[in-house]
């Protein structure tokens, strides 16, 4: 699986809030330091403060800041919550009505490709946040 740009730059971001959580940073600052364009990362923040991962201010002192304790934070949770489409393949996807796949009824891949797919999240849920610190 390859993870989308999304949430490999919202790992970063996280990493990079529970390094400096000791102060309010700016998409700004960020953005210079994780070579980031500001427009794609205030899509992240957006995203990672509705997931309650992160909390930000407004105003002239604003910033984010890190919610969480970075122990508490799974990286399983992290990802499924920024990854729009862990779907290998078309007929993974729920509510599938349609596949031009001739083998769908009868196709052994899916179950393959759903444990892969359940084992790699797995691996993501032993680790948290601190890990990567």
């Amino acid at each position: 699986m390859q993870l989308s740009k999304f949430s490999d730059y919202s790992f970063r971001a996280l990493i990079y809030l529970a390094k400096n959580n000791d102060k309010l940073t700016t998409i700004e600052q960020m953005a210079n330091e994780l070579k980031i364009s500001q427009n794609h990362l205030k899509k992240i923040i957006h995203k990672l403060s509705k997931g309650n991962f992160i909390e930000s201010f407004k105003g002239r002192d604003g910033g984010i800041k890190i919610v969480k304790n970075p122990q508490d934070i799974r990286l399983s949770d992290v990802l499924l919550y920024t990854e729009v489409n862990t779907d290998f393949v078309e007929c993974l996807k729920h509510n599938i009505e349609h596949t031009d796949c001739p083998y769908h009824d009868v196709c052994n891949l899916k179950s393959i490709i759903h444990r892969a797919k359940d084992a790699f999240i797995h691996e993501f849920q032993k680790y948290s946040l601190k890990d990567l610190l």
